[in-house]
């Protein structure tokens, strides 16, 4: 599919006529303006027919869904993975800067608060998925002219997932009701024993133990364990293994994103774009199982644009939100007499950055890794080895690093 504007570039609808494309390419009657998805601009004054295409979005916390679509045809279809290292790299900053403020300095009492946020202030975590949605569904108003925008956002009631039961005023008596907090409330759970040793050790010292690490598993209750002061000391020692059965619960994570971004990222998209309407998982669910569709990210989003018996013929990209630079400066390993050493990376490494897409062997593939001696490390966005170390001069440069990368996936 050959994406095309017209002089003023805006979209008209793609061709699948190569030939033509080729003609004028070779005439300079058009100009290529992007290789994936390969779009070219037109040079000469054209009718501005289009059809109607509807755009459907499968929004999620991991992954987004799109696919834009007319009654017969899939036009565009892609799957976005979104970046999930936000909390971790926030949470490594603020631990870093914690201890750069303390390490040769008195003990200072944590100040106040005393920032204000703004209105509708989204987590950082949350705002970059937010961003990211806006930003891919712009990229495809950007090659196809999108009459209307279809989202689905999902509501997850999360009492009702822990107890399927509930009803009625039970959703105002949670499981902390009457305890003065967290801490209180998993000594209570765990009858104010140790669930390492049951007792065995006589410590009467019980401690409140993270079971994932506080970064990246919070101060949820089903993330917290009673455990004696001899058992908590021994595991951070390494002498004492938690038993297999302590395991953490279940975790809402996702859950608690989509009910934060949905009205967030359905408001925004309202302001920027006319058409936009709403639908609902079930909906989705219903309508691929009535047209005995596979469960993937893309095919829910062409249910929910409304043309489930559209037909692709020609593949789905795939997409990868990626950070565009390592801000961390030095590793936290502090090395002989002091030295700390630099966790960046030049920039450019023999004219090659990080993500940059290259072909090797008549294979397009992007640079994962690379080495001061001019040796890359390729490979494709799944993760795909393709090799990992190649020349420089080895390679051809196509397309250099953006924050969102994409490739063709020849799935039917």
């Amino acid at each position: 599919m050959i994406y095309v504007l017209n002089q003023n570039g805006q979209p008209l609808m793609p061709t699948k006529n190569h030939a033509k494309v080729r003609i004028l390419l070779k005439s300079k009657k058009a100009k290529v303006i992007r290789r994936c998805p390969f779009t070219i601009q037109l040079m000469y004054s054209s009718t501005n027919y289009t059809q109607s295409i509807n755009l459907g979005v499968d929004a999620g916390s991991k992954h987004i869904g799109i696919s834009a679509t007319t009654k017969n045809k899939v036009l565009f279809e892609s799957d976005v993975e979104l970046r999930n290292d936000i909390v971790n790299l926030l949470s490594t900053r603020r631990q870093n800067r914690r201890t750069r403020r303390n390490r040769k300095t008195r003990y200072r009492k944590p100040r106040f608060d005393n920032r204000k946020r703004k209105d509708g202030w989204l987590a950082p975590s949350v705002q970059n998925k937010v961003d990211t949605h806006l930003t891919v569904i712009r990229k495809v108003h950007e090659i196809l002219p999108v009459s209307k925008i279809i989202v689905e956002v999902a509501s997850f009631d999360i009492q009702k997932i822990k107890n399927p039961t509930i009803g009625g005023t039970e959703y105002q008596q949670g499981s902390q009701l009457d305890f003065w907090n967290v801490r209180e409330y998993v000594l209570f759970r765990d009858n104010h024993t140790c669930q390492c040793c049951k007792g065995k050790s006589k410590d009467k010292i019980l401690n409140v133990h993270h079971i994932e690490s506080r970064k990246t598993g919070g101060d949820a209750p089903n993330n917290l364990i009673t455990l004696c002061g001899t058992c908590h000391t021994g595991y951070h020692k390494g002498t004492v293994n938690l038993p297999k059965r302590i395991k953490r619960g279940m975790s809402f994570k996702d859950a608690s994103f989509m009910g934060i971004m949905r009205w967030a990222f359905y408001n925004k998209l309202k302001e920027i774009y006319p058409n936009v309407s709403l639908t609902y998982g079930y909906i989705t669910k219903n309508t691929r199982i009535e047209n005995k569709l596979p469960k993937d990210h893309y095919i829910d989003a062409r249910c929910i644009s409304g043309n489930p018996k559209a037909v692709s013929d020609w593949g789905v990209y795939y997409q990868k939100k990626v950070r565009c630079h390592n801000r961390k400066i030095h590793k936290n390993t502090i090395l002989k007499d002091g030295y700390r050493k630099r966790n960046q990376a030049p920039y450019e490494v023999m004219g090659f950055r990080l993500y940059d897409k290259v072909r090797w062997k008549q294979q397009n593939c992007f640079i994962f890794g690379r080495r001061s001696t001019g040796r890359m490390d390729l490979r494709l966005l799944d993760g795909t080895k393709v090799n990992a170390s190649v020349g420089y001069k080895n390679l051809k440069m196509l397309e250099m690093c953006k924050n969102i990368l994409i490739e063709l996936r020849m799935e039917v």
